[in-house]
């Protein structure tokens, strides 16, 4: 026999998770014992699997320092961190839902996705590039015309490189791919001529690759555009609280030897380097201490 629901009951559920909703993350977290925390599989150096299929990286490890205050705030020192892998489709759904946190990945700052969530102060800029085989011949978009370009889905380097060729009229095929991991695959293997992506993310899959030699990244920066960590939106507390993390980490120092550890020196799994000295832009923001989205 189906159960009956009372008009009263629906009403009661409605409230019940309204309220779940309205929770801060910091009351919620204290009251669980849990928090939830989003890394990415291949957004090298950002947030991606090392060799023993573990998360690590530079913005994952701000996520580490962003739990070990969190700990002391909540007074919850047995604090259990459960980590969820994200994607660009499913990173903000998961996190309006509750189902984490936080995420300290390479999600762009900007304002359409600020209607949605939250963003700390910045702590990367980037543009949008081209990863290309060696043996391409491209050096520009110009060079695209007439070829598969492909991109993220749910990323704004997609949404920017289909106005881009929507309103320019290019004769270019712009296709999605679920993950960085599969764009790149796609140029390896021929199937698109290019991958659009922030620049950063193309020089750590290059440097990551069985043969760096065999590819290239192109093109002048379509968009330089801020990355910041994410959260909830509608919680100044836990904002404010990110957002001291970053600040002190920044004021005394520690930001730029984390910097140098993940851009400048050998990292996980191969002990590659990437090579990427900090641009003028985020070392701006060293002192500006801002959360400015891109437009």
């Amino acid at each position: 026999m189906p159960q009956i629901v009372r008009p009263l009951a629906v009403l009661a559920l409605a409230f019940a998770a309204s309220a779940a909703s309205a929770q801060s993350t910091l009351d919620k977290v204290k009251a669980s014992g849990v928090i939830g925390v989003a890394y990415r599989e291949s957004s090298i150096p950002f947030s991606y699997l090392d060799d023993k299929a573990q998360p690590v990286g530079f913005g994952y490890e701000i996520c580490g320092r962003v739990v070990d205050e969190v700990k002391k705030v909540t007074g919850r020192s047995d604090l259990k961190v459960n980590l969820q892998s994200v994607t660009s489709a499913n990173r903000i759904p998961l996190l309006v839902n509750g189902t984490i946190d936080i995420e300290c990945g390479s999600t762009t700052n900007n304002s359409d996705r600020a209607k949605q969530v939250a963003f700390a102060i910045n702590y990367f800029y980037t543009g949008t590039r081209f990863l290309v085989r060696s043996d391409s011949g491209i050096k520009s978009l110009a060079d695209l015309h007439g070829k598969v370009l492909v991109s993220t889905t749910g990323t704004t380097n997609f949404r920017i490189l289909r106005t881009l060729i929507s309103e320019n009229k290019l004769p270019i095929e712009l296709i999605g791919a679920k993950d960085h991991a599969e764009a790149a695959l796609l140029v390896q293997s021929g199937r698109a001529a290019a991958f659009g992506m922030d620049d950063i993310l193309l020089y750590g899959l290059r440097a990551s690759s069985a043969n760096p030699s065999e590819l290239a990244v192109v093109g002048e920066a379509i968009q330089v555009e801020p990355y910041a960590i994410m959260v909830r939106k509608d919680d100044p507390a836990f904002k404010q609280l990110v957002d001291g993390v970053l600040a002190g980490l920044m004021k005394s120092g520690e930001f730029e030897k984390l910097y140098r550890k993940w851009f400048l020196s050998p990292i996980p799994p191969k002990g590659i380097v990437l090579n990427a000295p900090m641009g003028k832009e985020l070392q701006d923001n060293l002192k500006a201490l801002s959360d400015k989205p891109a437009t």
